[in-house]
């Protein structure tokens, strides 16, 4: 069946928070959450290499928001339910739907983090991936050093499948990384 075709909830709530696909003039929140958190970004995600404009961002989030709906990849904004304040995007990628299974890849306003949010966030989201899409398979990724990425899986009970060496370079291209594979499966 052509991807396109499966139809499943573009919202979905968890008790704290509310996770969406991304929508035109979303940017400018997720501008906002970016420039607050780019150091704590940096280290880890290769977009934050380079100096983003508000409409840079905006562009980014229309283009995710139309792979979403040619579900290539489906990215997910998350908002606080009680103010509607946006704290940080996740979403399922390199998907597979011949399986099917995805990753979940994820990073947090810092303003926002320490507070259990992504935790819920991608425990929401590893639900939603299961009983919604009928996964059979659910990966995180992430860099080896990255001990505050690697909680998640760890606390939501992922298996640590195993950790590849040298397979990746660091954001900034200066040296090799580890990664580790977490995964859950039914």
């Amino acid at each position: 069946m052509n991807p396109m075709l499966i139809e499943f909830p573009e919202e979905f709530t968890t008790e704290r928070l509310i996770i969406r696909m991304p929508r035109p003039d979303d940017g400018k929140v997720v501008y906002d959450a970016i420039q607050a958190s780019i150091n704590e970004l940096k280290p880890w995600l290769p977009f934050a290499q380079k100096e983003q404009t508000e409409q840079d961002v905006e562009l980014n989030i229309r283009s995710a928001h139309i792979a979403f709906l040619k579900r290539e990849d489906l990215r997910l904004l998350i908002f606080l339910k009680e103010t509607g304040e946006f704290i940080a995007t996740s979403g399922l990628h390199k998907m597979d739907w011949s399986i099917p299974k995805f990753e979940i890849g994820y990073w947090i306003d810092s303003r926002y983090s320490g507070k259990g949010y992504m935790t819920e966030a991608v425990q929401g989201i590893t639900d939603f991936a299961f009983n919604e899409l009928h996964a059979r398979r659910v990966e995180i990724k992430c860099d080896k050093r990255n001990t505050k990425s690697r909680a998640i899986p760890e606390k939501l009970g992922f298996e640590l499948e195993g950790i590849l060496k040298n397979d990746d370079l660091s954001p900034d291209t200066n040296e090799l990384r580890d990664t580790c594979i977490y995964a859950k499966t039914v």
